[in-house]
């Protein structure tokens, strides 16, 4: 969203596949979000898509970065960049009152091993948000207890987070229990709008996976480094 006000805890930037709804990373209606395609697709006497980078940014961005090692990044590693940029602790709070008011700009690398180092940070939360399962392990998260599934009274408690008297997931670390994306606490939302609904199989899968999404997206976030 252009505008943010939710803070340093916040995180007003996400990724995704498919066509998503107004208000992604902001529950505020003066907050709408914005979504800027990675591709377009242009007609003509073919349909044909091209990469959404003005191209005279774009080849000026390879050509720094481009080095023996890892060849020319591709309009993904460029992405990858972008994402691990905004997830940068002291990006977004050395930048902390511009990216309140406005869409964020995104820094020049200093050098080719900065881009790549947070190309491969950006290119794991990415696959992360999108729910990628080879980066995913919920074992740790079970399910435990007695009962019919049926989502009660929601509350966190020794790293356990309870759906009613006798049925929770275990090992759910605080990080995970208070993580923000947007205006929204996606492990506490995504449980309290089930209430009185009973959880099948599937959900318990999804719910788990969100669970380890947001905790290794903060693990990630605090291993991005760049120069400023």
């Amino acid at each position: 969203s252009k505008q943010n006000k939710g803070g340093l805890g916040f995180t007003d930037v996400f990724c995704h596949l498919n066509i998503s709804e107004s208000s992604i990373v902001s529950n505020k209606t003066s907050e709408i979000t914005s979504s800027f395609p990675l591709y377009l697709l242009e007609d003509g006497l073919n349909i044909t898509r091209r990469v959404n980078f003005e191209p005279n940014i774009y080849k000026k961005l390879q050509d720094i970065t481009s080095n023996h090692k890892n060849g020319v990044p591709n309009e993904i590693q460029v992405f990858d960049y972008i994402y691990g940029i905004l997830h940068c602790p002291l990006y977004r709070s050395t930048y902390s009152d511009l990216l309140a008011i406005d869409f964020p700009r995104i820094p020049w690398p200093t050098n080719p091993d900065e881009f790549w180092n947070i190309s491969l940070k950006g290119e794991m939360l990415r696959k992360l948000h999108i729910l990628d399962t080879e980066l995913l392990d919920t074992k740790y998260n079970q399910f435990l207890g007695n009962g019919n599934n049926c989502v009660e009274k929601v509350f966190f408690e020794n790293e356990k987070v309870w759906i009613n008297k006798t049925q929770f997931f275990k090992n759910v670390k605080e990080v995970s229990w208070s993580f923000c994306i947007g205006g929204y606490q996606p492990a506490q939302k995504w449980l309290k709008d089930r209430k009185g609904e009973k959880l099948s199989n599937d959900d318990i899968i999804h719910y788990q996976k969100i669970v380890e999404v947001l905790s290794k997206t903060q693990e990630i976030m605090n291993t991005i480094q760049m120069k400023l």
